[in-house]
């Protein structure tokens, strides 16, 4: 049986990419797109390099009865606090909901009012929603039927240091993430800092200390290593347009060499197939998973400072975002987690 897809918030990079994977699941078939400024327009009038089958379908207003009748599962690519006002509905029809947006990742009402600046109004669902990491929650996302997608810099940390999180062999609360971005992790909405003339030719942090992604890599560290962590989160615009370079550095609780802890991250990632774990003497390129569901990560011990340096790499539109939601819906839907996502890296 063919599976019903919409894309709620189809004009965005993430909804883009979404159409432009689902348009090759051998399983799904995308019946419903929506978009408030393209509204009566095909697909491909936003993005004209989907001409076709999917591109053709013509984006409607935001409705979730209309949104209910035409599909089976929603992935919602809209704004933080958009989704958490048309979730409650599409549930409430039956749908199966992958979000995208950050309005049920994190687990405490308080904490998510705080960083996002404003009241949540469904917080009756933050606790059903399963967070969409499935190399670190595969279990509860099979059985879910709203699924939260992680952020793209928390995915990037968090593949990074589960497995030293959770046997217990870093300081959770010594952690520093120092991650760099492309700038479709900024959205699609014109923006003066990410125009052309912007971002050319530099390099710069922001939101230091501020960033909305910090209290999401320290809920999921503190959950996997059974204590509060702390971490120090420092993002980045580089001036190209995808991928995430993360750099972490940690304490170790015993000293251990590099091929020892190599070979940890290979058992503990064993069975993942969007997990490789970089050899000795080669270090994750964002160039290397570009137009991928994988992430490469490699690992230097730095005997003279005592931390250990674990380096991961992603595209922050696929295995950050988009990817990501179609191997959440393989899973609540039980197909294979795979399919739809065996493309390899584009290079160069």
């Amino acid at each position: 049986m063919t599976i019903r897809a919409a894309i709620l918030g189809a004009s965005g990079y993430t909804g883009a990419e979404l159409a432009r994977i689902l348009s090759g699941h051998p399983d799904v078939e995308v019946t419903h797109v929506t978009s408030e400024r393209y509204a009566g327009q095909p697909l491909s009038a936003s993005f004209p390099h989907l001409r076709g089958s999917v591109a053709d379908l013509v984006c409607e207003p935001l409705d979730a009865v209309k949104t209910a009748q035409k599909c089976d599962v929603a992935f919602c690519a809209l704004p933080h606090k958009t989704s958490m006002g048309v979730v409650p509905d599409l549930l409430d029809a039956g749908l199966k909901v992958v979000d995208l947006s950050a309005d049920f990742r994190i687990k405490e009402k308080a904490v998510y009012e705080e960083w996002y600046g404003v009241e949540h109004t469904a917080s009756d669902l933050i606790a059903e929603a399963a967070y969409g990491l499935p190399e670190l929650n595969r279990d509860p996302i099979r059985q879910a039927r709203l699924v939260a997608n992680p952020g793209c810099y928390p995915t990037a940390a968090q593949l990074a240091l589960a497995p030293l999180a959770a046997k217990g062999l870093i300081d959770l609360g010594d952690v520093i993430v120092d991650a760099k971005s492309g700038v479709t992790g900024a959205g699609r909405s014109a923006k003066q800092a990410t125009l052309y003339s912007e971002v050319a030719d530099g390099f710069k942090a922001y939101s230091v200390g501020t960033h909305r992604h910090a209290p999401e890599i320290e809920q999921e560290l503190s959950r996997l290593g059974g204590q509060a962590a702390s971490v120090q989160f420092t993002p980045h615009l580089v001036p190209q347009l995808r991928g995430i370079l993360a750099t972490c550095y940690v304490r170790l609780q015993e000293k251990s060499d590099g091929e020892a802890l190599r070979e940890l991250y290979r058992a503990y990632y064993r069975d993942e197939p969007f997990i490789r774990i970089m050899p000795e003497g080669r270090l994750p390129n964002t160039a290397w998973v570009r137009g991928s569901n994988h992430c490469d990560i490699a690992l230097i011990p730095d005997f003279r400072t005592g931390r250990l340096v674990v380096l991961s790499a992603i595209d922050n539109l696929i295995k950050g975002a988009s990817g990501a939601a179609v191997q959440n819906m393989n899973l609540m839907l039980g197909l294979g987690e795979t399919r739809g996502l065996l493309q390899g890296p584009l290079f160069p």
